[in-house]
């Protein structure tokens, strides 16, 4: 929940100037709702994608203050992210209403970006699997493996998102070869990692095999570092 139309068209104008992404590597930002139509004009001639922060369960209805995946769609929405942390922890959005975004999300033409991962006091308690069984679990139980495969998943430990902590590369590679070892599959799937990403650090972090990219959250707001991020993923891809 950040920004303003004046620093949205200072920080996209940055960021196009920088030219991210390219044939190997996808580039999209996640701006508030309100700001999906500017996103859109000023995105219109470039290779960056969009999408939302969340969305409703539900296609239409007396849900003031909702979005439904229709109206992002016809906002010009790739993506959304379904299940972010601070959607689950802030406003207690459990397992199975997530697995019904996501399934609102996907019916609707959208690439959901399914975010799962453990607190502290999780991890600390040896939890980190069970908690993120349970949270695939329910997508897999509400839409099928064949749906799930099909999105894009972001692991982000929760104790490591705006604390300037960041899993170890090998700790977030754990992670990601048991998310993968779950869906059964051998890479079609696109796993990031999401916690204090930084241009410092990615390249270590996208350097592991089953570490696809990125959910970047406080770097995105400044155009140089996001675009840092981004030419280590380039560099990776190579």
């Amino acid at each position: 929940m950040h920004g303003d139309r004046r620093s949205v068209a200072g920080l996209l104008g940055a960021l196009l100037g920088k030219k991210p992404g390219s044939a190997s590597v996808d580039v999209a930002v996640f701006p508030p709702a309100i700001f999906l139509s500017q996103v859109s004009s000023l995105l219109e001639e470039s290779d960056i994608a969009f999408g939302a922060q969340t969305l409703s369960e539900y296609n239409q209805g007396a849900c003031t203050g909702e979005l439904s995946a229709d109206m992002l769609v016809e906002a010009g929405c790739r993506y959304v992210l379904v299940g972010h942390s601070e959607r689950r922890n802030l406003f207690g959005e459990t397992n199975r209403q997530v697995a019904e975004k996501f399934v609102a999300a996907q019916g609707a033409g959208l690439v959901p970006v399914l975010c799962v991962g453990e607190t502290l006091e999780q991890r600390q308690q040896g939890q980190t699997p069970a908690v993120i069984e349970a949270q695939l679990e329910a997508v897999i139980q509400r839409a099928g493996m064949e749906n799930l495969v099909a999105a894009v998943i972001a692991y982000e430990p929760v104790w490591a998102i705006g604390t300037g902590k960041t899993a170890a590369p090998e700790q977030a590679q754990e992670v990601h070869r048991a998310i993968r070892d779950r869906l059964g599959e051998t890479g079609a799937t696109r796993i990031l990692y999401g916690g204090s990403v930084k241009g410092s650090n990615a390249e270590a972090l996208f350097s592991q095999p089953d570490i696809d990219g990125g959910l970047v959250g406080g770097a995105s707001l400044d155009a140089a570092e996001f675009s840092e991020i981004c030419e280590a993923a380039e560099q990776v891809a190579k």
